[in-house]
Formats: C-alpha cells, sequence, structure tokens
C-alpha cells in the first residue's frame, strides 16, 4: 500500500521547499491536504509527481512547485475571498481554504464540480463553495474578490474577470506564448492590472483564455 503521507512530506521537502517557498501557512496547507484524493484512481500513484496532470479533458492539476509559488505570489491572507478557476477536482481550493477566509472555486463540468464539492466537504474544507460555471466567465455574483487564481495557462486574462476583482485585488496567472510560458501577479490599480513577472511556468491553455484574433479594417 502507498504511504500517501510519506509521498505528501517529501512533495514538500523537495519540490515545494528548494523552489523558494518560505511561507509557512502554504507549506503546512501542503502537508495536510491529501492531494491523492482530487486525482482519479488510475492516477492516484503519480499525484505526488513533479508534473501537471491532465486529470480530466481539459483540466489540470499543476505541479506541486508552479502551483504553491503562485501562492506564495498571491500572498493570501486569511480575511481574504478568493476567487479559484478551472478547479477539476478541488486541490487548489482545499489548499487555498487553509490560507482564505473563503473560496469560490469555478468549474464548468457540472460532474466534475458536483465530485469536487464532494471531496472538499469531505476533507473538511467547508469555506469552499463551487460554481457550476465557464471559467473565463468567472462568478460574478460573489465577488468582488481580493484575489484570483488560474488553474492552467491563459493567453489573455478576459475583462470580465478584471471586472469581478477589488481595487488593489491580485490576479495570479501563467502566460504562454507557444511553449514558453510565465508567471504573473496583476495588481488591480484606477481598474486596470499592472502585471509583473514572477518566474518561468508553462500550463496547456484553457478553454476560454486563447488570445482573441485581431480585426483589422
Amino acid at each position: 500500500m502507498i504511504d500517501f503521507a510519506t509521498q505528501r512530506r517529501i512533495m514538500v521537502d523537495t519540490q515545494v521547499r528548494p523552489s523558494d517557498v518560505t511561507s509557512f501557512d502554504i507549506i503546512e496547507a501542503m502537508l495536510e491536504v491529501p492531494r491523492e484524493l482530487f486525482v482519479p484512481d488510475n492516477l492516484r500513484q503519480a499525484a505526488y509527481a513533479g508534473e501537471t496532470l491532465e486529470i480530466a479533458k481539459g483540466r489540470y492539476l499543476l505541479e506541486p512547485r508552479t502551483f504553491a509559488k503562485m501562492l506564495e505570489a498571491l500572498d493570501i491572507g486569511p480575511d481574504e475571498l478568493v476567487l479559484d478557476l478551472a478547479v477539476g477536482l478541488g486541490y487548489s481550493s482545499a489548499v487555498i481554504a487553509r490560507l482564505a477566509e473563503a473560496v469560490v472555486a469555478v468549474e464548468a463540468d457540472p460532474e466534475l464540480a458536483a465530485e469536487a464539492q464532494r471531496i472538499l466537504s469531505q476533507t473538511g474544507a467547508d469555506n469552499v463553495a463551487v460554481i457550476t460555471a465557464e471559467p473565463a466567465s468567472g462568478a460574478p455574483r460573489h465577488g468582488p474578490y481580493d484575489a484570483v487564481i488560474i488553474e492552467g495557462g491563459v493567453e489573455e486574462i478576459p475583462a470580465a474577470l478584471v471586472d469581478q476583482l477589488k481595487e488593489g485585488g491580485r490576479i495570479c496567472a501563467i502566460f504562454m506564448d507557444g511553449e514558453y510560458g510565465e508567471c504573473r501577479v496583476g495588481h488591480k490599480r484606477a481598474g486596470v492590472l499592472a502585471w509583473r513577472p514572477v518566474f518561468h511556468a508553462a500550463a496547456p491553455v484553457l478553454a476560454g483564455f486563447e488570445r482573441q484574433p485581431e480585426f483589422a479594417l
């Protein structure tokens, strides 16, 4: 039988801590959340691997290093409301729930969303609400949000998500340009996002976050 608790500690010690993730709260949350419960049964043995896993069509469990560094860049506080997009089975939301006051998790697939809510409730993440909607549309009824995180690659950020972010809020995403990727954090100031690069990373581009074609007149 696989000792998942040991694998979880090894993941943190070999993938998270060496990647300049120093937040005790993030490290503790990743040590506590049973990552193996948030993947299909056939992927459980790979749950703690240092790679991004496709857990359903177009849905990804980001590699531990990337996800942890995104959380460190967002610097989520205990009184904040976080919007988590394209959550799949909800692992990211389970971790964020231990950092934030509440999480709104968005998943387009109704079956995935229902299963995510079940697993989150089973693991004690009672401050997460899973909403069935397109991730690129967000969840405007429950905002505005202090922070937004996207569980996959993007080429563009839809304007609808910027509108759902509080003034002074942050959004973290992995911007892809072909095979090259860069994680950036945007701070909303006077209604506009000011971006700064954080680290190199890559993830498949999510539906709804593709670069829109420009039409010349």
